[in-house]
């Protein structure tokens, strides 16, 4: 079943997708303009940690150069694909390999959560 949803995952075409952000997910720039998003612990494990041993509320996520850059694109509008020519127009050659970077920063940031596809097919 496991290699089923593989395949189906490889099918999808991500420079295709609209990436919209997670409206419950806080975000600011540093001095640097470098992104950091504030993750809010929560959930009893989480509250207990807090209360027993002092642990923040907040998790903050620093984002790279590149991340930093794309963070903002991110409006429920445009695609993968637009956003991904506006950092090769950003970042040049250092933006190589674009698409296969691009498309893994989507998947990751997609795993926490912080953002969702508008348009992804369902699985």
């Amino acid at each position: 079943m496991k290699k089923r949803n593989k395949k189906k995952m490889a099918d999808i075409n991500y420079l295709d997708l609209i990436p919209e952000k997670n409206s419950s997910l806080k975000w600011h720039t540093d001095l640097k303009e470098r992104v950091i998003l504030e993750v809010e612990n929560t959930g009893i494990m989480n509250k207990i940690a807090q209360n027993l041993f002092n642990k923040p509320r907040f998790t903050k996520v620093h984002l790279d150069a590149n991340g930093s850059f794309i963070w903002p694109l991110i409006d429920g509008k445009r695609t993968v694909a637009d956003i991904a020519v506006l950092v090769k127009e950003q970042f040049g050659e250092a933006a190589e390999p674009l698409y296969p970077r691009i498309i893994k920063y989507f998947q990751i940031v997609e795993s926490y959560h912080f953002i969702r596809f508008v348009n992804m097919p369902e699985k």
